[in-house]
């Protein structure tokens, strides 16, 4: 199956579609972090990639600054930031309505004004404690082709007894040049369900 994983760099989920024999290309504006040799990965404008080609199955993880409801608030403190929010939203759309059979968009929850501009809610919810990591981070998934990814695992009740800092990890790292690319990279365990469930 040719597989296209867009707007990604960290090669997690490219990497769990390879693995499971898929002919797979990411892409991104920044270059991939693979060490794999193996690893096709384009450096550009991926609706140009979905304009040159065709894929059986397309994920993508679009730029979520301007469309995450933890972000809400600035909208109303900075009103440069209605514009970005139409680029995110219609470059979001964009990906969500590609000529590609199956596709799945993941983000973090959205504010209204996202899901006003997208134009629909999200269809699933997910928590890396479904799928093997004893942490939280709330995960929506639009899917267009291809069923709700099922739990691997049901880590809820370990994770909620764990202190606040460690299963919400990802929230309380300190400042850092690389702190934006740790908290953007999927979870290897939800990478591993998206490759074995739809792949």
């Amino acid at each position: 199956m040719k597989v296209l994983i867009a707007c990604e760099y960290s090669d997690t989920v490219s990497a769990a579609f390879r693995g499971k024999g898929h002919d797979v290309t990411s892409c991104d504006l920044l270059p991939t972090d693979s060490k794999d040799p193996n690893a096709r990965h384009i450096v550009g404008d991926v609706l140009k990639v979905i304009e040159g080609e065709p894929f059986d199955l397309m994920v993508a993880h679009p730029p979520c600054t301007y469309l995450t409801n933890s972000g809400v608030s600035w909208l109303h403190k900075d009103p440069s930031r209605w514009g970005k929010l139409d680029e995110g939203a219609a470059f979001f759309k964009a990906l969500l309505n590609a000529p590609i059979e199956r596709i799945a968009v993941e983000n973090p929850i959205p504010h209204k004004y996202a899901v006003e501009r997208i134009g629909r809610k999200y269809d699933q919810l997910i928590q890396p404690y479904m799928h093997h990591h004893m942490e939280t981070k709330a995960t929506c998934l639009w899917l267009k082709g291809l069923p709700h990814l099922q739990p691997t695992s049901d880590l809820k009740a370990e994770t909620m007894a764990l202190p606040q800092k460690e299963r919400n990890r990802l929230h309380w790292l300190p400042p850092s040049p690389d702190r934006w690319k740790i908290r953007s990279t999927t979870y290897k365990g939800i990478a591993a369900a998206m490759a074995e469930q739809w792949g």
